[in-house]
Parts: C-alpha cells; structure tokens; sequence
C-alpha cells in the first residue's frame, strides 16, 4: 500500500497562504456586481416564485418591504447571481447559502443543552467559502445602515465579522480534526464574551435571552398555539395568513404516508420515541423571509393529552447556489438539507 502523505500543521498553513499567490486578498476588494451580466432583479425574484403558493406570495413581497434588511434575507438568489465568479481561491466547502446575521441564535441541542449556532440550511451546497463570509459582512452592514449606524461604524462592524472569522478558522487549525468536528459555542461563551467586551449591560441582556430561550419548549408552545377541540385532544389555532388548516394543501392520507416514511429514515433508538407519538393536527405555517410561499406545515404529535411533541415539515426546493456553482442537480433535496446541516 502507498504510504500516504500527512500534512503537519504548519505545512498545511504554508499551503494555504500559497493559495494567496492565486488569489490576492486584494482583488476581493474591487467593485463586482453581477460579473458586468445583464442584472434582472424584477425577473430573478419573479423566477424566485416558480412554485410557490400562489396565495401567498403578496406576504413574501409584504415582508420583503418591510426594510432594506428584510429584502436582503429574501433573495439569497440575488447574491448568488452576483457572487457567481467573483475572486476565490479555489477552496470549495459546504456552504450555508443563506449566511446572514439574523441565520444565527440560540438554539437546543438533541442533548436539551442551549449553543450559538446557525438555523436555516435551506440553501447549503458545496460552494467557495468566500461566498458564506461574504454574505455574513454584507449582512451587518446593511443591518447597521438599517439601524441608523454610520459608515464608518458599519464599516467596522464588517471587519469585525471577517477577523472573527479568521481568527476562530487560526484556533482551530492548531486542533485535532475530532476537537474542531465537536466544538460549539455555548450561551456560556456567548455570555462571557459580551461581559468581556461590551460590559455587564450586554452581560445582562444576554442573560435574559438565554431566559427566553429556556422557555421556548414543546409545552410552552403548546400552550400558546393550541385549544381544547370538540373531540377532547387539542388542535392548532388558526391565525391566518401565517398558521392556518387547509384541506387542499394537506390531505390527512398524504401526511399519514408521508410520516410512515419518515419513520423509516429514523435510527432505530428514535424510532422508538417517535412510535411513543401519535399525530393529531397539522396546519399551514408561514416561516422567514425567503422561505414564504413554500410548503411548509407545523405538525402536532401527542403521546398523551398534555405531552407533545411538534414537528416543522417544510418544502426543501434546489438552492439558489446550484445554478452558480455549476453542481449537479442532487437526487433529494431534502437529503441535501438534511446533510448539509450535519457537516455545517
């Protein structure tokens, strides 16, 4: 068997700044927008809407007004149009798609412990890595400007992202492969870097989300998005537009299949605590930005009266990266979202 070649730390280092001869971190720096092509807006979030649900587009275009943030966060597609050969170093990675500061909160694990982490992989596919960074700055700044901060403030806030980033990336390359693969930010570290630059108001602020989120389970929810039906069990409370039954767009045979093969896609200890569930009610949710007008149900499983346990199924479309990036359409786009969260 050849004897394979295994890179030291400093090694790969060198390699990687060898890659700056390729690309200098200059030319990141020059004006590009849309490649000098022939830019569309109107057409591009036209073609955005191809199988949506008609009804609710005008609440997509409703929340896309809302700022100029809120239009940023729904048309990933605009970026990727002009992110398409922009300078890159060549480093491919399993991209979000969809970076921007309002992508990431806190969240529960499966082990019930709260981290910092991202939410929305709807769009990941393998893409350069600039793009992700890129998408992130852009996204403070617009933020800024939004809020009333200065350029220059919105300037900084935006070095302040990528030297995040670069420094986070230099730690980790002097751990193990298993150490990096692991690591995650707690609210703990959330809480104690805020303490540390921004001072005990930020500290506290920090606390009392953390609070918030300690709130946000199963029967908190429950609580909140249900009543008491004629047949006893609880039911979804229709709040139309945005959470609402409809008999079209959910017919009860299609999602009863539709779990029994979810069922099948569980390891076999989930499995087991999915049978311990029954479903009771599904109803039409409206989520995001970007996402509105696609399909997307809230699902009700109860495995006793007041013990439930809520499911989101939502519509995985091709992501906005596939037709810049040049890969290939995959099989099963919820595969590819599902997968995609695991690596990211």
């Amino acid at each position: 068997m050849k004897r394979a070649k295994i890179l030291s730390t400093s090694e790969r280092r060198e390699a990687g700044k060898a890659l700056r001869h390729k690309c200098f971190r200059a030319t990141h720096g020059k004006f590009i927008l849309g490649q000098g092509k022939k830019r569309d807006i109107v057409r591009l979030i036209e073609d955005s809407n191809k199988g949506r649900l008609e009804s609710l587009i005008p609440v997509r275009y409703g929340r896309m007004l809302q700022s100029p943030f809120a239009f940023f966060r729904g048309t990933a597609l605009i970026q990727a149009h002009d992110l398409m050969g922009t300078p890159t170093c060549g480093i491919t990675v399993h991209a979000c798609g969809d970076c921007h500061l309002m992508n990431f909160g806190g969240f529960a694990t499966p082990e019930r412990n709260l981290v910092f982490d991202i939410n929305d992989f709807d769009e990941t596919l393998p893409a350069p890595f600039e793009w992700d960074i890129k998408r992130l700055a852009a996204s403070f700044v617009i933020a800024a400007r939004w809020r009333g901060f200065g350029s220059r403030q919105a300037k900084e806030i935006a070095v302040r992202a990528a030297s995040s980033y670069r420094e986070s990336m230099r730690r980790r390359a002097g751990t193990g492969v298993l150490e990096s693969w692991y690591s995650r930010t707690t609210l703990e570290d959330v809480r104690e870097i805020a303490g540390r630059r921004a001072g005990a108001g930020a500290s506290e602020r920090i606390d009392k989300r953390i609070a918030e989120a300690r709130k946000q389970t199963h029967e908190h929810v429950f609580n909140r998005l249900t009543a008491s039906s004629k047949r006893g069990l609880r039911r979804i409370i229709d709040q139309p537009p945005l959470l609402y039954h409809a008999e079209k767009q959910v017919n009860q045979r299609a999602i009863a299949a539709f779990f029994k093969r979810y069922r099948e896609t569980l390891s076999e200890e989930r499995r087991m605590l999915f049978d311990r569930y029954k479903v009771v009610d599904v109803a039409v949710k409206v989520v995001g930005v970007g996402s509105v007008g696609t399909r997307c149900l809230v699902a009700l499983l109860l495995a006793a009266p007041n013990d439930p346990l809520f499911l989101q199924v939502k519509e995985a479309r091709p992501s906005v990266l596939e037709r810049y990036t040049g890969h290939k359409p995959v099989p099963h786009n919820g595969q590819r979202v599902v997968v995609g969260q695991r690596l990211m």
